[in-house]
């Protein structure tokens, strides 16, 4: 990634919602869909469940982290041709990224007995039939946490449910139909135990 003097924010609906366990992660490109066709592709994240509503511009850096309820992983998936035709177009690219089913969620977890350190150790992987795809760390993020939580607040409170996806690391690629997806965390050890494998 191209580093930035700010994130890079888009939007999805809250019908794009979905659990990996589900069966439905890939429902819009199934037989008979308009994006049948289409090249779609996984994006494994680091996700963050805000837990309470902090007014705009009211989130400080050392207390930036305190807003969050829970963690988890997720997949953003992307309709990669149609987001490239959007972006040489200079159009915006919401359509590429918000439909049934491309917010892909793991079960979360309380992110209050983690301390700062060890939301900053977070590493998390993705395999896909097997093979490892996407291997990402807290500590190689373009924009911290704290950082990537006070950006938003300048613009929009925050509010209790919001979803948080932060970046995704090197390896996206195609997901298809009947692939067997697990996403886990690596570390810190008390996040080590969950595990979610799942057929999209």
């Amino acid at each position: 990634a191209v580093p930035s003097e700010e994130p890079v924010l888009f939007l999805k609906s809250s019908s794009s919602v979905t659990q990996l366990s589900s069966g439905q992660a890939l429902a819009a490109v199934q037989q008979g869909s308009p994006l049948a066709a289409e090249t779609i592709h996984y994006e494994a994240e680091l996700v963050l469940l805000v837990g309470r509503h902090v007014a705009r511009g009211a989130l400080g850096r050392d207390d930036a982290l305190g807003c969050l309820r829970a963690l988890g992983l997720g997949l953003d998936l992307t309709r990669r041709e149609k987001q490239a035709q959007l972006k040489k177009a200079g159009l915006p690219w919401s359509v590429s990224k918000a439909f049934d089913g491309s917010a892909v969620l793991t079960p979360f977890v309380p992110a209050t007995p983690l301390a700062a350190a060890d939301l900053a150790d977070i590493s998390f992987e993705l395999a896909i039939n097997g093979e490892v795809k996407q291997t990402g760390c807290v500590s190689h993020m373009l924009f911290d946490l704290p950082t990537q939580l006070r950006f938003i607040n300048q613009l929009v409170p925050l509010l209790p449910g919001d979803l948080i996806f932060t970046g995704t690391p090197e390896g996206v690629g195609p997901i298809h139909r009947g692939d067997q997806v697990r996403m886990r965390f690596l570390s810190p050890a008390s996040l080590a135990h969950m595990q979610v494998s799942a057929e999209v």
